[in-house]
């Protein structure tokens, strides 16, 4: 390193990742608060019968979980299988679920994502 570099630090939240795809077993339906903890800003009510809604909850869960339990108390299996392909995640957030789960990978018609 030379006399004028200096070490590069970045602050990385831990990314939170689910043991098994099957604890997911939140709700599919109805009205869901998120804790102020993991929706920090703007409404933190998510109608799960409005589709964009239920992709906004689950983009918000993913990213800002701090710890598995959130994820299984408002994450459905079968809703994340249906929404992965097309959910727009940070890269390293998508690398670390698809590194656990490569079915995450293919898209529901067997195409790669």
């Amino acid at each position: 390193m030379g006399e004028n570099e200096r070490p590069t630090r970045r602050y990385a939240k831990p990314i939170v990742v689910p043991e098994s795809l099957e604890l997911l077993r939140g709700p599919t339906s109805g009205v869901v608060v998120l804790p102020r903890y993991v929706k920090w800003s703007g409404n933190p009510r998510y109608d799960l019968d409005s589709p964009g809604r239920v992709v906004d909850l689950y983009r918000t869960v993913i990213n800002e979980a701090a710890t598995a339990t959130d994820l299984y108390l408002y994450l459905d299996e079968a809703s994340l299988k249906e929404l992965w392909p097309s959910m727009w995640l940070p890269v390293a957030v998508r690398r670390a679920w698809e590194d656990r789960f490569p079915a995450l990978l293919a898209h529901p018609d067997g195409i790669a994502a």
